[in-house]
């Protein structure tokens, strides 16, 4: 058991302008995804499927990015604290004070890529092959974010690398739920989609087993998470978490399992 470190939230002041290592994560997310869409366009046959050129991914990037907060930020409020915002409207708009959704943020990357796709007369499901790979990264740097700032902490625990965060006020050692998700949804999931959609594969597949594949890892993850305190546990047991996972699972599934269209 180790406590944990109690990292400064703001990597770096630079007079009235505070630096924070959440916002640095976000930013490496997006530099990740700009460097290997690059990449991809430029040495894999995702340059003829897609018919983008390297200058484009500036253009995706920028809907992502919209879509990533805009959705975020809706999907909490619509899916964590709906009865708050309604009473409490304003503050939906304030993003600072914390409170984003990674299945909110799906839905907004989705629907981003959507007006993407139909600017540049594309398939939607062949741009959200090119985009899945490119995403597990940007996650692992937001679970490390949360670790950083000692959130999202795991439940009580016993297990020889369980550590306290002071951040909870309890004292007890929790599991450090952060970096299993790091490693799972973050690391573990790009490597898999990486290799998988290095060789090309029926339009669909790619993004099927990045749903498959988030969805299954966030499920089990969430068993060492400790659920948001104003939700709990939710109808069988389930958190919030793995709630929203099932559909994401089951849409992945269909589009692993069905009959290429191309």
């Amino acid at each position: 058991m180790s406590t944990h470190p109690g990292f400064d939230p703001i990597a770096l002041q630079l007079g009235p302008l505070a630096i924070r290592w959440y916002g640095l994560m976000y930013l490496l997310a997006f530099l990740a995804f700009y460097l290997l869409g690059r990449w991809r366009i430029r040495h894999t046959h995702y340059g003829s499927r897609t018919g983008l050129t390297p200058a484009d991914v500036e253009d995706l990037l920028f809907f992502g990015v919209v879509g990533v907060v805009l959705g975020g930020r809706l999907g909490y409020v619509l899916f964590y604290k709906p009865g708050y915002y309604l009473q409490h409207p304003l503050e939906a708009l304030a993003v600072w004070q914390g409170g984003m959704s990674f299945h909110g943020g799906l839905v907004g990357v989705l629907v981003a890529c959507a007006l993407f796709a139909h600017r540049h007369r594309m398939r939607w499901l062949v741009l959200m092959d090119f985009v899945a790979p490119l995403v597990p990264l940007g996650l692992a740097a937001g679970r490390l974010g949360n670790f950083i700032n000692g959130e999202l902490w795991g439940r009580a625990s016993t297990v020889p690398w369980a550590i306290v965060f002071p951040q909870s006020g309890t004292g007890v050692a929790r599991h450090p739920s952060q970096l299993y998700q790091f490693a799972g949804e973050g690391l573990l999931l790009f490597i898999v989609l990486w290799l998988y959609s290095s060789r090309p594969r029926a339009v669909g597949r790619v993004s099927g087993l990045f749903l498959v594949g988030y969805g299954v890892l966030r499920f089990l993850a969430e068993f060492a998470r400790e659920p948001d305190a104003f939700l709990g546990f939710l109808a069988a047991g389930l958190t919030m978490g793995q709630l929203l996972c099932i559909p994401m699972v089951v849409y992945g599934a269909y589009l692993l399992g069905r009959r290429p269209a191309d």
